[in-house]
């Protein structure tokens, strides 16, 4: 059975591309729009991996990722940062949040894939 992998980010555009890469490499996607939906995405299909997009309309990726990591139905679930925001500082705070690691956009398909799997096994 493929693995999920969450898909949280507003830019249709980019959602769409990483949805194409995923699905390419053999990954089913959910996707996303906000963090509010993220959250309730991730509590009702349970998926392997989140790729969490940092700036959402409802909330900071930072703040979507604190509540998924307190709550113990989705604390397990790896959260992959995927972010145009290079700042040290923003990469700092997303791994203190619980993030398992931070991508800069825009994101070579093969890292993307690479990343992944580095958290979830095929």
């Amino acid at each position: 059975m493929a693995k999920r992998i969450l898909i949280v980010e507003d830019n249709e555009h980019f959602r769409i591309i990483l949805g194409s890469i995923l699905r390419s490499a053999g990954y089913k996607t959910i996707e996303a729009e906000t963090g509010t939906e993220a959250i309730q995405k991730a509590l009702s299909m349970s998926p392997h991996l989140i790729l969490m997009d940092l700036d959402l309309p409802d909330a900071t990726g930072i703040d979507v990722a604190r509540k998924l990591k307190e709550n113990p139905t989705t604390a397990a679930i790896p959260v992959i940062a995927c972010s145009a925001w290079s700042m040290r500082e923003w990469k700092e705070e997303a791994m203190n949040a619980g993030m398992a690691d931070y991508l800069q956009k825009p994101i070579p398909a093969e890292l993307l894939k690479r990343t992944i799997e580095k958290f979830i096994s095929r």
